[in-house]
C-alpha cells in the first residue's frame, strides 16, 4: 500500500502510518530498528531497493530523508514537507517513509524525523554518499547508535578516511570496511593454521580504492609490520602476500569472484570470495550495533604511515660537489 501526503507534518505521517497497518492487516510488532537513510534523489532508488532487500534479515523502520535544495531565496523560505508512505509488499518486511524536505526545513531535518523513530528501539543512519565530516556532530547522526557510510563513493577517498579518523565516534563505521570482512578472516585463519610470523606484507588492488587501504592498515595495526599498498588494475582488492621465514602466504583473487590460497607446504587452494552488493554489506553492519573497536583502531593508524613518503630534496643528504680541476698553467710566450 503507498500512500502520499503534501503539505504534512510527522503526527500526520504517523496517524497514516498507524491507519495504513489497520487497512492491511499488519501488526507494528516484529521491527527490530528505524534506519534513516539520507541521500539525495538521484541516489534514493538504489539506496532504498538496498535497505528494502536488507529488511528480510532485518525487518524495520525506513525513514528515506531527501534534502530538495533549492538555489532560489524566495523558494528557501518556504518550509515544506511531503511523504510517501509505503506499508506491506512494498516496503519490504518493514514499512517505509519517503520525506521529501523543501525551504527551510532542510535545515532542521532532525526535528521530522525524530517523531517517526520507533519507540525503544535502536536507529542506525546511513549516508550512501556525501556524508557529513563529523558524523556524530551531524544533527541526524546524533540520533543514531550506529552511523553507516561509504567512502568508495567520495571524490577523494584516501583524504576521506583522514576526515573519518579525525572526527571518529563509537558507532561509526563504513561499507569500505564491510567489504573486506572475507578477506581479513580468510587471513586470519590462514595465519591460526601456519602460527608463522609475518615479516612483511604487501596488498593489491585498484588504487583510490578505501577497501585495501583499510585492509593493509590493519594488518600493519594487528601484525606490527611493514605493509606496502600496491595498485592493480582491479577489480577491487585482488591480492594480499604475506611474507614468512619459510615462504609466502598468498590470498589471490584476480576476477573478483574466486580467489586462490596458497599457504607454504600445502597444496593451493580455491576459495569464494566474490565481490558482495549493497544489501549484503548492510545486512552484515546491521548484525551488530555496538561500536567497533577494530575497525577504529585500523582507521586511525593513518594511510601515510604504509608507504612513507621519500624524503623531500631539503631533507635528502647533500652529496658531496666533485673536485675542480685545477687551472692549467698558462703558456709562456715563445723567446724570440
Amino acid at each position: 500500500m503507498k500512500i502520499d501526503l503534501t503539505e504534512t507534518n510527522s503526527s500526520k505521517i504517523n496517524a497514516a502510518m498507524v491507519q495504513a497497518r489497520r487497512d492491511i492487516g499488519t501488526p507494528a510488532i516484529g521491527m527490530v530498528l528505524t534506519l534513516v537513510i539520507v541521500t539525495d534523489e538521484e541516489n534514493a532508488y538504489d539506496a532504498l531497493k538496498s535497505a528494502n532487500d536488507a529488511s528480510h534479515e532485518h525487518p524495520s523502520r525506513i525513514v528515506v530523508v531527501i534534502k530538495r535544495v533549492s538555489r532560489s531565496p524566495r523558494s528557501r523560505q518556504g518550509a515544506r514537507l511531503d511523504a510517501e508512505i509505503r506499508v506491506g509488499a512494498d516496503s519490504g518486511s518493514g514499512e517505509t517513509v519517503v520525506l521529501r524536505l523543501h525551504g527551510e526545513l532542510v535545515d532542521h531535518a532532525q526535528s521530522v524525523v525524530l517523531p517517526l523513530l520507533l519507540p525503544d528501539a535502536p536507529v542506525v543512519v546511513w549516508w550512501p554518499e556525501g556524508a557529513p565530516a563529523d558524523l556524530a556532530g551531524d544533527p541526524l547522526g546524533a540520533l543514531g547508535q550506529r552511523r553507516i557510510t561509504d567512502t568508495y563513493s567520495s571524490e577523494n577517498p584516501t583524504g576521506a578516511l583522514g576526515a573519518r579518523a579525525e572526527a571518529y565516534a563509537p558507532g561509526d563505521t563504513d561499507l569500505s570496511w564491510t567489504r573486506i570482512t572475507p578477506w581479513r578472516s580468510m587471513l586470519a585463519a590462514a595465519l591460526d593454521q601456519q602460527a608463522l610470523k609475518v615479516d612483511s606484507a604487501t596488498v593489491e588492488g585498484e588504487g583510490e580504492n578505501p577497501s585495501c587501504e583499510l585492509l593493509a592498515m590493519w594488518l600493519a595495526d594487528r601484525l606490527q609490520v611493514p605493509v606496502k599498498r600496491t595498485p592493480s588494475a582491479g577489480p577491487g582488492l585482488t591480492a594480499v602476500r604475506l611474507e614468512t621465514k619459510d615462504g609466502a602466504i598468498v590470498l589471490d583473487r584476480a576476477d573478483g569472484a574466486l580467489a586462490t590460497l596458497c599457504m607454504p607446504g600445502q597444496p593451493d587452494r580455491a576459495v569464494a570470495l566474490k565481490r558482495r552488493d549493497t544489501a549484503e554489506l548492510l545486512a552484515e553492519e546491521l548484525r551488530r550495533l555496538d561500536p567497533d573497536n577494530t575497525y577504529e583502531a585500523s582507521l586511525k593508524f593513518g594511510v601515510d604511515r604504509l608507504n612513507p613518503a621519500a624524503p623531500t630534496p631539503a631533507e635528502a643528504p647533500a652529496k658531496a660537489e666533485p673536485a675542480k680541476p685545477a687551472p692549467k698553467p698558462a703558456k709562456k710566450a715563445a723567446a724570440k
